[in-house]
Parts: structure tokens; C-alpha cells; sequence
């Protein structure tokens, strides 16, 4: 056998790596850049968005703290299956509460599954000039409430394995950063 021969029968090590932040925050646009690379690399990665998520498979839930419980842990369950398939698994999704990112840590753990907490740390004032979706400007005018890390709790990571502070690098470099840790924890 050649060496891209063993290389490429060695299978992938899977591994999720979960993007918390404010809305806005650039947590999507960084996975699918690190995302776009990884699968450059041939590597097997898929990006689990919370809107899609939202749309497809946490249909009918709402935004209260129980119901965004619900919808982490659904996330985490696809995550996890996804990882420990040998798949690198990018979560870009708020999980706006610490007991609920930890509930998905553990359940990784229990699996032995590698898991990685990314706070992507942009200033809710940066976050709301992006206002990618114009929630800020819904919320300014009465027209939403709940708005994480506004009117709504956001619980930033005490001890994430990577922090992004967005509004200071490119999404490039933003990426790059995502892929040195997963370089770093011989996920890559």
C-alpha cells in the first residue's frame, strides 16, 4: 500500500465542535469556512445550523428555556452520532444556557466522543450593527422579545477550549484558529 492508500483507509477521527454565541455573533460563517477547508482536506464534515435545525428537525418549538433545552439536546444527540461516526460535526447554535452545552459535553463523554466548546465572543453592540437578520432591529422596535444576550439570558462558557473574538479577525483567521485546536487535540 502507498502511503495515500493507508492514509486514506485510516478512517476519520469525528469529533463536534459546538459554536456558541450572541446572534450575529459570525459562529455560522466561521463553520462554514472551517468547514470549506476541512473538506479540502478530504476530510468528512458536515455543519449542523440551528435554523436548519430549527426548521427540520426542532419544528414546533418555541423559544422558551425549556423548549431551547429541548432543541441543544437534539442537537447534541445528531452531533454526537455524527462524531462518533467519524465525522467532524460543526455546530453553530446560540445554546444560549451552561446547563445545557454541559449536558451535551457529558453526553460526549460518556460515548467517548471528542467534543469542543468555541465561544465566539462578539460584543452584543458588534452583533447588533451585523443584525444578520434583522432581530436586533425587530427587538429595538417592540417587535420580537426573548432576544438572547438582549431581553433573554446568555450564559457565556467559564472555560471554552477555544474563545474567537470575531470582531477582531477574518472569518479566514477565525478558521484557521478552529483548525490549529483540532490540529492541536490530534483531531485533524
Amino acid at each position: 500500500m502507498t502511503d495515500q492508500e493507508i492514509s486514506m483507509s485510516v478512517p476519520d477521527t469525528g469529533a463536534t465542535v459546538w459554536l456558541t454565541g450572541l446572534p450575529s455573533a459570525g459562529k455560522t460563517t466561521i463553520a462554514y469556512a472551517l468547514a470549506e477547508r476541512l473538506r479540502g482536506e478530504g476530510r468528512r464534515v458536515e455543519v449542523l445550523d440551528g435554523d436548519e435545525i430549527r426548521e427540520f428537525l426542532s419544528a414546533g418549538l418555541g423559544f422558551s428555556r425549556e423548549d431551547r433545552h429541548t432543541n441543544v439536546q437534539r442537537i447534541g444527540f445528531v452531533a454526537e452520532l455524527l462524531a462518533r461516526n467519524g465525522v467532524k460535526a460543526l455546530v453553530p447554535v446560540i445554546a444560549p444556557y451552561a446547563d445545557s452545552r454541559e449536558a451535551v459535553r457529558k453526553r460526549h463523554q460518556a460515548e467517548g466522543t471528542a467534543y469542543l466548546e468555541v465561544h465566539v465572543a462578539t460584543p452584543v453592540e458588534v452583533c447588533s450593527v451585523r443584525d444578520v437578520k434583522g432581530l436586533y432591529a425587530k427587538q429595538a422596535a417592540g417587535e420580537i422579545s426573548g432576544l438572547t444576550g438582549v431581553d433573554d439570558p446568555y450564559e457565556e462558557p467559564e472555560a471554552p477550549d477555544l474563545r474567537i473574538e470575531s470582531h477582531t479577525q477574518t472569518v479566514q483567521e477565525s478558521a484557521a484558529a478552529l483548525h490549529a485546536l483540532l490540529t492541536e487535540r490530534g483531531l485533524l
